[in-house]
């Protein structure tokens, strides 16, 4: 009698979760993230068939989102506001983006006020021409703050885009007061590098400061156009533009402006409220000295993200892969690295391999946002063959990698997933996460 029972409960159980399983793959909803996009050429006529097959794979999402990395010189002008670095692009890139497939961008990153408010306001107006879901970027405080929101087929998508620095107080965007305008800009998630030292150290940088007399007023000199930062007086001291702080050693670390995250969260709570799935974005240079380590206040970040309601969380700055971690059935992409690439030769710093090297991650949610599986899909930008070429400008569109170039990124991708306690399974020259 009991195992006949038994047998009933266990056929009605899988019964059960064959059901949510094809209700789930009936439901389901893909959604490609790429690495970050730092574009400057019109590239839809590269006939290489491994940038088709890239193609291919982003216009079978429901949904591909990038971060364009750049500002667009359009109708409103501009000037540049940054030396060797600058960067700006045609509005023609953006109808390469939309060609390869590209339906979602996120706008908030260190090249977005490469021009200032006058590139600011021609990127939104070239982006929403071509109906870009887009954030990150907007024309006041009040409109940068809030979520972006789209309904693609029958699921509704909201992004949620910051940027982290460091930059300058004037990239961010701010509401109008008495006597002051509006300023266009980026979205902040404001981070200070703050320089640990222990107490000896502290002590003789706090004698030095108070021997040549430096004052509050040196601060916010030192700071201009920014202004000075909130310093906790007992243990940390303001020295120029640098934050020292008291500790047991030495090291660095990142302060987090606690009305910037807070704002953030409520924006993705109130995405998530409304039924979207969620994607939070982070873009910054506040690396660790190893580029391949994820800094543990970015761990922190994500998580709060995902825990104030975000389907998932994908951040771009260190120009490599990093590694993916699950949290709480979700997925977070530390870095995804470089997709597109357009930098000049002279420029050493990026002759790495892995800087050209990512993966395409296609998503799959069910019909209730929750992740199915995550396939991982390597590229090479330039593909194998230039690779072996010094001039950078001829590595110009990202190739699908396949055989021993797809083993070697998607086990370097394995390697630091599985600290992480991720499991990425290879099928053929694809990776498989399942959840």
């Amino acid at each position: 009698m009991n195992d006949n029972w038994n047998d009933r409960f266990l056929n009605r159980l899988t019964d059960r979760l064959n059901d949510r399983l094809n209700a789930s793959l009936n439901h389901r909803f893909t959604l490609a993230v790429t690495g970050q996009s730092l574009i400057k050429h019109d590239i839809r006529d590269n006939p290489a068939p491994g940038f088709l097959k890239v193609q291919s794979l982003l216009r079978e999402a429901d949904l591909s989102f990038t971060n364009f990395e750049s500002t667009i010189f359009g109708r409103h002008g501009g000037w540049p506001l940054k030396g060797s670095f600058f960067g700006c692009s045609d509005p023609a890139v953006l109808d390469t983006l939309k060609a390869m497939g590209f339906g979602a961008l996120s706008l908030s990153n260190n090249h977005a006020f490469d021009l200032g408010p006058s590139g600011v306001l021609s990127t939104l107006e070239e982006v929403e021409k071509r109906e870009f879901l887009h954030a990150g970027l907007g024309r006041d405080h009040t409109e940068v703050s809030r979520a972006s929101t789209a309904t693609i087929g029958d699921r509704q998508v909201a992004i949620v885009a910051m940027d982290g620095g460091p930059g300058p107080d004037f990239m961010y965007a701010a509401n109008a007061e008495r006597n002051r305008p509006g300023r266009p800009g980026v979205n902040r998630l404001g981070l200070s590098q703050v320089i640990e030292v222990d107490q000896t150290a502290f002590d003789q940088l706090q004698a030095i400061r108070n021997k040549v007399g430096y004052t509050a007023m040196d601060l916010a000199n030192d700071s201009q156009p920014d202004d000075p930062p909130h310093l906790a007086p007992e243990t940390e001291i303001g020295i120029s533009r640098a934050i020292f702080k008291r500790s047991k050693g030495f090291g660095r670390s990142v302060k987090i402006d606690d009305a910037d995250l807070k704002r953030n969260l409520a924006s993705i709570a109130d995405a998530a409220a409304e039924g979207s799935l969620v994607i939070a974005y982070l873009h910054h240079h506040h690396w660790a000295s190893d580029w391949y380590q994820v800094p543990d206040w970015v761990s922190g970040v994500a998580k709060r993200c995902i825990d104030a309601g975000a389907h998932m969380f994908v951040s771009h700055g260190a120009p490599v892969l990093q590694p993916i971690e699950i949290y709480r059935d979700r997925p977070i992409f530390y870095s995804l690295g470089n997709f597109i690439f357009h930098v000049r030769s002279e420029k050493s710093t990026w002759a790495a391999r892995e800087v050209w090297e990512s993966v395409i991650g296609l998503c799959s949610f069910g019909k209730d946002n929750e992740l199915i599986e995550i396939r991982l899909h390597p590229v090479i930008i330039g593909g194998e063959e230039a690779m072996a070429d010094r001039v950078l400008e001829r590595r110009l569109a990202p190739h699908l990698a396949a055989g021993k170039s797809a083993e070697r990124i998607l086990r370097r991708f394995s390697e630091q997933s599985a600290k992480l306690g991720v499991d990425v399974e290879t099928s053929g020259d694809a990776g498989v996460i399942r959840v």
